[in-house]
Formats: structure tokens, sequence, C-alpha cells
């Protein structure tokens, strides 16, 4: 008998135990496998009104924890003026999206950008239908349209007359399209702005949610895939005699860069997987080790110039004429996404059709990559978009998995299997957070006024493997988030009048990605870090100091001024604890943050409090804001304290959890999320507070130890979190 006819599934267990307890009694709105439109009115492309007056609206953003369906379906909402009680996302259609030249506009999820690059074209989908449906009314009851009023998913006319979307919309379906609807100014929401429960908490809860991984079909295979350790190896010989002959095995598939095994269940494939003998061919790349890659690294850092990324003023004669001079060197390594649902897809082909369920942050490079993988055209490649347990980057760009699982269903016409990578292979074939050293050097003139500043960073490039066409000058524009003059990621002290910051590309054969948060996250360490040395060595309180430097930066100093505030900075702390400050601007979102900090027995830190602001412009759903500024310290403390992945002989040493760590509950602190939408723009929420995780604690651990921490993980330090 199999496992899973022994043992009850992860979601029937939850299943059960909520029926004894009677704890879970929730109703479920939805899920990435919604109930279709149907034959259901489309009064835009965004808007399916039902005849019962539910309202599906489509979302062409991945839901991925954030909370994507509830805060894109309350800006829709907001401008349809419907019953939200009555409100049902769904995802877009993939195939419908490229029939219809992506008549959905983006299905990129990533850079924090799900509401702040979609939120007009979203709300002129819901302020369309509602004037649609006006004029469905006005032919309907033969009156003029301004006198008919929408609201509540109910039309009116001052008579008295009443007609409810669900009765308009066949009608409103057919009328012209407004080509520029007018929309709700901000003061007058109230569904976006406001904080209702999200569509997808309940069906997580209750074990209910289906996520790629649990996908089930009829007559389904599962496969296991082994790829070269090393980074571009290939296969030069496989003896697969033991793993064909091992139980419920059907078939062993092998292309130059993996070899994968199909049987009746993932145990059974990854067995045999494990029974392959496989000789490698890895060249040179054989040899590369995280030392090498950091004497690399460190050349290019000590070297005479490198090109120039800004320049403003005249840094070198500035340093050269300088008072006092302070220099710091930087340096933080390779990080694996590890979502905790592996990377995995389904596929079921014919000559004719291929399907591919999989969870990903972007459906248009999903199709794109199974497209390519099958040779069939987009016309004949259906993708089915799951909700993904994680992702963070790891699911956008990078669609190797799904090329994989479509390769392995081509070896078996007709049948459907299910691709899951094992955790060591996820550890070991991640798209990781690229390795950067950062040389700084800062000047003052004989009043201690920092006159002077000079950043060099030498590293890898993620845009250079993904999108090389957007390189400048032979740079990465990425690379330098937080450090710009002006933009999303924009500068905090353009005070300064001197600034130079050049950069030393540098790719190993390690493969970069966008880990969540992306660049700011170490660019921020370097700058707010060093901010903290250039005040001491300036005999500056912090605060002041950056103050100083901010004059050109009034959004920057308002949040940094809220958190101080709500922290209390310049009162005493509670006894053996102290504080930092951080600050960036990140996704055009401005974000600050002050942790609280204790360190006991010279190595043991705890981490009592962090108050974190954040001024994304408007805020759609506050609470969603909240949660995401509290889980991103979970993302960016984990990696300051644990998280690190290192090389040798051209492979990747981590395996799993046991040798790479995350922070447990009960070593989260308090977080204080201040809200502060100050309007006018549209920052993203998701990934920038991220950044400002790390300095504002390297900053109080500093303040507590008199000890400067410059590379990371910390417990290669001997420092552990309590």
């Amino acid at each position: 008998m199999s496992t899973s006819a022994q043992q009850p599934s992860r979601r029937t267990f939850l299943k059960q135990s909520a029926a004894l307890t009677g704890a879970f009694a929730l109703g479920i709105q939805g899920n990435s496998a919604m109930a279709a439109a149907g034959n259901a009115p489309e009064v835009t492309h965004w808007v399916v009104i039902q005849p019962d007056d539910t309202v599906i609206i489509r979302i062409a953003r991945s839901e991925l924890g954030q909370g994507t369906f509830t805060g894109l379906a309350q800006l829709v909402a907001e401008e349809l003026e419907c019953d939200w009680s009555k409100v049902r996302p769904e995802y877009a259609d993939v195939n419908e999206h490229m029939r219809r030249k992506k008549i959905w506009k983006d299905m990129s999820t990533g850079g924090s950008r799900g509401i702040r690059d979609s939120h007009e074209y979203v709300r002129k989908g819901g302020a369309a239908a509602r004037e649609m449906l006006i004029a469905a009314a006005v032919k309907q009851k033969k009156e003029t349209a301004y006198e008919c009023k929408a609201h509540n998913s109910v039309v009116t006319h001052p008579s008295g007359k009443q007609a409810t979307y669900g009765q308009l919309a066949s009608l409103a379906s057919s009328m012209p399209i407004p080509e520029d609807p007018k929309l709700k100014d901000p003061k007058d929401w109230k569904v976006a702005g406001t904080s209702p429960a999200r569509f997808d908490i309940p069906a997580k809860v209750n074990g209910s949610q289906i996520y790629a991984v649990d996908v089930r079909l009829p007559g389904m295979l599962h496969a296991s895939i082994l790829q070269s350790p090393v980074f571009g190896g290939f296969v030069k010989r496989v003896d697969d005699s033991k793993a064909k002959s091992m139980p419920g095995v059907k078939q062993v598939v092998v292309s130059e860069e993996w070899i994968a095994v199909v049987a009746n269940n993932w145990w059974q494939a990854n067995q045999a997987v494990k029974a392959l003998k496989v000789e490698w061919e890895n060249g040179a790349k054989g040899e590369i080790s995280s030392a090498t890659i950091m004497n690399k690294l460190k050349q290019d850092i000590a070297a005479p110039s490198q090109p120039v990324a800004r320049k403003d003023g005249d840094a070198t004669q500035a340093l050269a004429n300088a008072h006092k001079l302070l220099e710091a060197e930087y340096t933080t390594g390779y990080v694996n996404h590890a979502t905790i649902e592996p990377q995995n897809a389904t596929a079921l082909y014919t000559p004719d059709r291929l399907e591919v369920w999989v969870g990903t942050q972007n459906g248009e490079s999903s199709i794109a990559a199974a497209a390519e993988a099958s040779g069939l055209p987009l016309e004949k490649v259906h993708i089915h978009k799951m909700h993904a347990g994680g992702a963070f980057g790891r699911r956008g760009p990078h669609q190797d998995f799904t090329k994989q699982a479509v390769k392995i269903a081509m070896a078996m016409p007709g049948t459907p299997v299910k691709l899951m990578w094992s955790r060591e292979e996820d550890m070991a074939q991640g798209r990781y957070h690229p390795i950067t050293q950062c040389k700084l050097t800062g000047g003052f003139d004989a009043n201690n006024n920092l006159t002077s500043l000079h950043v060099r960073v030498s590293g890898q490039s993620i845009l250079t493997s993904v999108r090389p066409e957007a390189l400048v000058n032979g740079m990465d524009p990425a690379v330098f988030q937080g450090m710009a003059p002006s933009g999303e990621f924009e500068f905090g002290y353009n005070a300064i009048p001197n600034y130079l910051i050049d950069h030393a590309m540098r790719n190993p054969h390690v493969p970069p990605g966008f880990w969540r948060g992306v660049n700011i996250n170490q660019n921020a360490i370097y700058m707010e870090c060093f901010m903290d040395e250039l005040a001491k060595a300036a005999g500056q309180d912090p605060l002041e100091f950056r103050r100083k430097l901010m004059a050109k930066n009034p959004k920057h100093l308002a949040v940094l001024n809220a958190v101080a505030e709500k922290a209390g900075w310049g009162t005493p702390a509670p006894k053996g604890v102290f504080r930092g400050l951080a600050q960036m601007k990140g996704y055009n979102s401005f974000v600050a943050a002050c942790a609280e900090v204790s360190v006991t027995g010279g190595n043991k830190v705890k981490v009592h409090r962090i108050v974190a602001a954040t001024d994304c412009g408007y805020a759609v759903n506050p609470t969603l804001i909240e949660r995401q500024i509290a889980g991103s310290f979970v993302y960016g403390l984990s990696a300051l304290f644990f998280q690190e992945c290192t090389v040798k002989n051209g492979r990747i040493e981590q395996t799993n959890f046991h040798n790479y760590n995350s922070m447990r509950i009960a070593q989260m602190p308090k977080v204080e999320a201040i809200v502060m939408p100050s309007g006018g723009f549209w920052g993203g929420v998701g990934e920038p507070t991220i950044c400002v995780a790390a300095p504002a604690v390297l900053n109080a651990i500093a303040a507590a130890t008199g000890k400067r921490f410059r590379s990371f993980p910390l417990k290669n330090h001997g420092i552990t979190l309590v």
C-alpha cells in the first residue's frame, strides 16, 4: 500500500481537525481555483457580474501571501461602487490575456509593483464598468444619465426607480467602454483605504487552499530531478540501471543538464534519483569557492578606479583635502529564497495541446517558458495559474522548473506528470541574492561637517543574466538601489556636496536572482551603518547627524522622525536596552526603523522592539501594510543573523534547513508599524522595510557593545539570536 493510502494528507488532517474542534468554522470566499464566470456578462475585462449581483473581479497579479487578491479588488470595487460583500476575486486567464493582446496589461508580480504600477488602469476598469451600468439603466428606464447614481450595486434615479447590477449587467456589457472614465478622489474612498478581511485567509486557515504542489490529476505520475551541483555543468555519463529497477519507477528522462525519474509517487521517484550514478562535466567551475570569489571582489575594491555610476561635485578632490577621513568595508554573501513550497510544476502534454499547473509570479513568463520548452505555439499552451507557497523573486523570470516539467511530460505524452524539487535540490539550484562588497570613505572638514562621500561597490549583477539590455554603460543600474540621485530608490542624504559612486561588476558562475528586496537590502546596510560610523567619528548623535544631511529629502526625514519619536529616541531606554536607526527609500516608498536591542554575555542578542514607519503615498489597505511590514522583518533579520550560502568545489554547501536557518516565532521582536501615507504618489509595501531591518539592529548592537560588524551573517561572529 502506498504512503498516501496509509496516511491522511495535510489538508485532510486539517479538515478533520476543524470538524472535531469547530475552530475553523469559516466560510471560504475564494482561492486560486475559484468558480469561473461561466456565461455571466463581462462588463469590462476586469469585472464580471452574475445575475445574483455577485461581482467577479479579475486579478492579473499573483497572490503570494501579500494580499494582492484583496488590495487590487478593493481598488476596482471602489470605482465600481459595488456591494463589497458580494465581491469574489479570481485570476485573469493567462491564455485569454495573450489571445487578447495582453488585455490585463501586466501579470508580473515583483518589485512591490502589484498596486503601485497598476492602480490607475484597474481603477479605470471599475469606473468604466460603473458608467456602463449607469448607461444600461438609463437605456432601460429611459432616464438621463447625470441624474442616476450608482451605489452598493444598485443604480438609482431621483424618482426612486432602481435596478441592481445583476439586472443591468447583460445590457451593460453591450455598451461602449468609456475611454477615460472619471476616477474618485482618494479622500472620498469608502472601500479602498479600509481594511476588510482578506479573501485568501479562510481557505489557508482551514486547509482547503490548493497550491501548485497540491495539484492532483487522474493518472498523474510524479517526477524527481537531479541537476548538476556545479552551475553550468552538464551530464557526461549516467548509469540508471539501478534506478530503473526500483519499485514504482516508470521512466528515466535524461537531458544535457539534468536527469529526472518518473514514478507512481514522489517518494519512489526521489529514492530512484538517489540511486543514479552520474558523472558531471564541470570544467574549471568545479574549482571555484567562496574564497576565490571573495578574493576577486577584494581586488576590485582596491583598484585605482572603476566605472562611475554617480558623481556629484568632486568627491576625489574633497577627500584629498579633508580634515579627517573615515573608511569602512562591508560584505554580504549569497542567500537563497528557500520558499516553503519547493519549486514544482505539473504538465500534461499532447502534440496538439500542453497544459501546465504552476505557482508563478508571472503568468506571461510561465506560458513563454512552456511554449519554448514544448515547441508549441502559444495558442496551444494553457497555463493554470496557482497560488504559490512563497516566491520572493524565485518564481518570476526564472522558470527552469516549468521548462523541466514540460520536457519530462513530453517524454510521456498523454500522462500528467508533476515535477517537484527536493529541498536539497532547491537549495542547490537557487537564483541567489548576489554577493557584493562595498568600500565607503567619508571626509570631514575642520568643523566635523561631512563634505564628501565615496562609495565603491564590487559584486554581481542580476540584470546581466535576466535582462542584459537593461545595462547602462556596462553597469547594472539596479546595483545602486538606495543610492540614486532621484526616483524610486533615491538617496536620503542629497545635501552631501561631493558624492561619488563607482562600480566593479563581476559575475561569478553562481546565478543571481531577485531575492526579495533585491539590492537595496545590502545597500541599506552599507549606507546606514556607515552613517552611524560617520556620526560617531563626528561626535554627533546619529539622529541629529542624519537630520543635517536631509535638507533636500523631507519625506525621508519625516519617516525617520516618526520612528524616533515613537521609539523615544533621546529619552532613556529600558535598562540594558540600546537603540539603532535606519532609513531608506525603496520601491518608491519612504521607510525607517528604530530597533531596541539588548546584548548579554557579549554575543547573545535579543531584539525587543522595532518601530517602523512607511510612507507609501496612498494606503489601499492599512492592515495589509502593517502585516507586510512585520513580515519583512522576519525576512531581513533571518538573513542578518543566520542565512548564508557558501561555495565549495563550485557548488552550494547548504542542503536543508538544518544548515540554512531562519528566525523562530520566539525570536521575533514586537513590531510597531506606523503607516503614514502622505498622498500624491504610489509606493510599494511588500519589500521596502526589509532593508532597514538589518542596519537598525546592527546600529543598536554597535551602541550596546561598541563593536561594529561588517560581514554577515552574524552567526559567523559567534552571535546568537535569543
